[in-house]
């Protein structure tokens, strides 16, 4: 039974010495509300550039307008899709702010922000395309022009449509941020590599930090399960 005690004894002392001594849970504080900033932060950024870039591309796709800016964001929309995020945030960081002073956790909001948008963008053309023709036939019948159809009828109906898809982006962008600690950001991931440093020990500290990611992912997506159930119920 000696080793029993042993066990336990090692697991409570590495957890001391990860958390306890010296105050590091202070490191995994500071971690987690940069992530959570950064992450939320990010999609709402990603939110709104989506909308745009999605309106372009379907103003284009339904009246031939604006042709070769829906093309840029088309262009765009490619390009942040089809590079991986980390990248783009160190081109971002060493590149586009490279002779600025500015501070990290922006650069981490704007490069997830950027990154999210291309995504968000394709989750909201699928959304504008869920409503119904008949929408689109009526709202011009009252006489409203693009803009206050999408404004007053279809977005509407299609952010309805799409908040679970949305949901999940966040998801997805909140485990994203586990490499902005590339640039020094001190995120979830950077605060267990600083713990690990002082520890000489990256078990507890990376087992911490992940069970802290899984907490959160699986917490947020009760949430948009129960959403989605709540908007099912509500169109049914």
């Amino acid at each position: 039974m000696r080793w029993i005690v042993d066990f336990f004894y090692g697991i409570i002392d590495n957890l001391y010495k990860t958390l306890v001594y010296q105050d590091r849970y202070l490191f995994i504080i500071k971690g987690l509300f940069n992530t959570l900033i950064i992450a939320l932060f990010a999609t709402l950024i990603g939110i709104v550039l989506g909308i745009v870039i999605a309106l372009v591309i379907d103003i284009n796709n339904r009246n031939k307008k604006l042709k070769w800016l829906s093309k840029i964001c088309r262009g765009y929309v490619a390009i942040i899709r089809g590079t991986p995020v980390l990248l783009q945030l160190m081109i971002i960081y060493y590149v586009v702010f490279k002779s600025v002073d500015i501070n990290v956790i922006l650069v981490g909001i704007i490069a997830f922000g950027i990154n999210s948008s291309a995504y968000v963008s394709e989750i909201i053309k699928s959304g504008i395309i869920s409503v119904d023709n008949g929408q689109f036939e009526a709202s011009k019948a009252l006489g409203f022009n693009y803009f206050q159809m999408m404004r007053y009828v279809i977005l509407p109906q299609a952010i309805r449509n799409i908040m679970p898809s949305l949901g999940n982006e966040f998801i997805t962008l909140l485990k994203e941020t586990s490499v902005a600690g590339y640039i020094g950001i001190s995120e979830l991931t950077k605060a267990s590599d600083i713990i690990a440093s002082r520890t000489y020990d990256y078990f507890f500290p990376l087992i911490i930090v992940a069970l802290i990611y899984l907490v959160m992912t699986l917490g947020l997506s009760k949430l948009v399960n129960l959403l989605e159930r709540r908007l099912n119920n509500a169109r049914g």
